[in-house]
């Protein structure tokens, strides 16, 4: 099948962004790894085991859940006829997004630092971002399935 331009750059893009935000969380715990008070032990309880139970759950229940499947996947759909991820302008928007996060990340673990203790796990609320954008990226194949959905992105004669 030869799908439309518009919906190969729209599932590219939901790719990307959960690529991106994975990378931008990798920067961020490799920069908690290295300045929370704690030491390392203790960072990696922050940056991994603590955000790790969030992860999941936001990736799979949204997954499983027939009524919140129905309402992302048709999140989704909205996402594409929107135009996300098919103009310049929705991918810097994106991007900024994303990196506005990681900055809030970053500041939040200097905060940490200069305070000399911990306190709400960002790593945690990012996690379980990730794992909502990595459901829709799913979702995003699921779509294609859909006979209605096919109708309108594949390339006619495709």
């Amino acid at each position: 099948m030869a799908y439309t331009r518009a919906w190969r750059n729209f599932k590219r893009m939901q790719d990307m962004t959960v690529a991106a935000a994975c990378l931008i969380y990798a920067a961020g715990a490799l920069n908690a790894l290295q300045r929370l008070p704690g030491g390392p032990a203790v960072a990696v309880r922050w940056t991994f085991l603590f955000p790790i139970a969030y992860l999941i759950p936001s990736l799979l229940l949204p997954l499983m859940i027939p009524p919140v499947r129905r309402w992302l996947k048709k999140y989704v759909w909205m996402s594409f006829q929107a135009g996300f991820g098919q103009t310049p302008g929705s991918v810097v928007v994106g991007v900024a997004l994303l990196l506005g996060a990681g900055l809030f990340i970053w500041e939040e673990v200097g905060r940490a630092v200069r305070a000399g203790q911990l306190g709400a796990n960002v790593f945690s609320a990012y996690a379980a971002g990730i794992g909502i954008l990595a459901a829709q990226a799913v979702l995003t194949r699921a779509l294609e399935r859909s006979p209605e959905v096919q109708a309108r992105i594949i390339e006619p004669g495709g």
